[in-house]
């Protein structure tokens, strides 16, 4: 049986940190968290998560900067936005960029599973675990 998924969290926030990685890891999934985009670009995670989940608004560089980074880094990894915000014209360039998903805070857990699911091509877990 090969190892689950590794999916990256990066928020500001605690709560909403621990809740999402608390979620992720009830689908099955092995989770890091990091507390700034800072944080994620020091760690070895840019290269080997399988998707990474990311606020759009936090201090130093935002979800969206982070997520440019990545891609002018050739560092390939599916995106999933999470956001208290919404904004429409930030939603529409993101996912022009290429993001998986532009999700509001509450988000529904199978929405969550299945944005994780279509980021990294995984049928294997399922919302009801």
């Amino acid at each position: 049986m090969k190892p689950a998924p590794v999916i990256a969290i990066v928020d500001d926030d605690d709560m909403v940190r621990s809740a999402t990685r608390g979620l992720v890891e009830s689908f099955g999934y092995n989770v890091e968290t990091f507390v700034s985009a800072e944080a994620f670009l020091g760690s070895e995670w840019p290269r080997k998560a399988h998707c990474l989940i990311a606020d759009m608004q936090m201090p130093g560089m935002s979800g969206p900067e982070l997520f440019r980074h990545l891609v002018n880094s050739g560092i390939d990894i599916p995106v999933i936005f999470i956001t208290a915000f919404p904004n429409r014209e930030l939603r529409d360039r993101v996912s022009k960029a290429g993001a998986v998903a532009y999700l509001t805070k509450p988000f529904d857990r199978a929405v969550l599973l299945e944005s994780i699911q279509q980021a990294i091509g995984d049928d294997e877990h399922s919302a009801s675990k």
